[in-house]
Formats: structure tokens, sequence, C-alpha cells
């Protein structure tokens, strides 16, 4: 069994997502077009691909497994635009996956402060008069996610850096998300960022991560 990813197929895979992501981005800001979404999906789905080499070259398997479910999420949130309970309960699910990593690598599931977080956004939402049930689940898994990003930095491993910093992209790429939804509650002059920055942070987070389970930075590596 190998113990690194070859380098050419680093290198196939991170020129192929930078080409889709300037190909996207460029629509994006030119104003969308349909073509974009399916470009966007492509480079997801080419980070789990490579997530899934990675873990028969020997990387880890809870990355590939939670990178599945990411491309199935898209399929409802991106491709679909509908059914966004489900998609969002997949990318719990995701969350889910992430913390096992987390735990497996120090032992520790830091349930309190996940609860406190989770309680915080559902607080806010009520005060908001935006507690909704699609509303309520997602502010369950944006606690999710942002535990899981404060978590991956408390790891001394080489290959939680990676994480962490994917992880943190992901919640800019989310609270990019939060706000386009929220758009009566926001100035109208943050619309054309959010709308561009949902996933001019997206496609980085995941390819960070992928690359953060990449074999030879296993989860006991300083």
């Amino acid at each position: 069994m190998r113990t690194t990813v070859p380098v050419g197929a680093t290198v196939c895979f991170l020129a192929a997502e930078g080409c889709l992501y300037a190909a996207f981005l460029s629509l994006d800001l030119a104003g969308g077009h349909p073509a974009g979404n399916w470009l966007k999906f492509g480079g997801i789905l080419l980070c789990f691909i490579m997530a899934l080499f990675s873990a028969l070259w020997g990387g880890d398997r809870l990355v590939a497994a939670a990178l599945g479910l990411t491309a199935a999420a898209d399929v409802f949130l991106l491709l679909l635009d509908r059914h966004y309970a489900v998609g969002v309960l997949i990318f719990l699910g995701v969350q889910g996956l992430y913390l096992l990593r987390l735990a497996r690598a120090d032992g520790r599931s830091l349930w309190l402060p996940r609860a406190s977080a989770a309680a915080v956004l559902l607080a806010v939402l009520w005060a908001l008069g935006q507690l909704t049930p699609l509303n309520a689940l997602a502010a369950v898994y944006f606690s999710a996610l942002l535990c899981n990003a404060v978590h991956s930095f408390l790891v001394p491993a080489s290959w939680a850096r990676i994480f962490g910093a994917g992880l943190a992209l992901f919640a800019c790429c989310d609270a990019c998300v939060g706000a386009f939804n929220s758009m009566a509650l926001l100035p109208q002059g943050v619309y054309p960022f959010v709308r561009v920055g949902m996933w001019l942070f997206y496609l980085p987070a995941q390819v960070l991560i992928v690359c953060s389970g990449f074999p030879g930075r296993g989860e006991n590596e300083p």
C-alpha cells in the first residue's frame, strides 16, 4: 500500500480544481450562468473522487465518506435547488464524520461547548423571529461546523492545520449562505459579495479538506 499520494495525481487534481474554480467564478462575477452550477458540482465531485482514491492509497476513509456525503448534499442544494432540509441533514452528517475524525485524533468530543453553541444560535434565531424548522436545522449544522473548526486547531497534528483551514473556509461559505438567505435583515450592499462569496470559499475549503486526508498525514503525526 502506498504511503503518499503520487505527486502527479496531486498536481493534476489541483490544476483541474483551479481551472473549474476560475471558470465558475468568472461566470458568477459576470452575473451567473446555468453552466456555472455544473462546473461547481464538477469541482465537488472531483474532490470526492480524489478523496476516494486517497483512501485507497492509505488516506483517511472518513474524509472520503464525508466528501461523498458533501456531493450528495449538493445534488439537493445546488443542482436540484429544492429539498433543502434533506441537503442540510446530509451536511449535518458530514460534520458528524468530521467530529469522529477529530475525536479519534485527540479523544475529545467537547459536547458541552457544542451544545452551548447550538443553543446560542437557536436563541439568536428566536430573538430575530427567524426560528423556522429549516433555520433551526441549519443552526444546529452551522454550530457543529464552527465547533469542528475550532476543535481542529486544538489537535497537535500537521493534517489538523490543513483540515482546520478548510473548515474555516467552509464556515465562511456558510456564513455567506446565511447572509444570502437573510437579505431583509442586512444592507443591500452585502448582496453582491455574498452571492459570489459562497463558492469563493466553498471549493477551496473542500480541496483543503481532501488534502488533509492524504496518506502521510496520519492522525498521530506531529
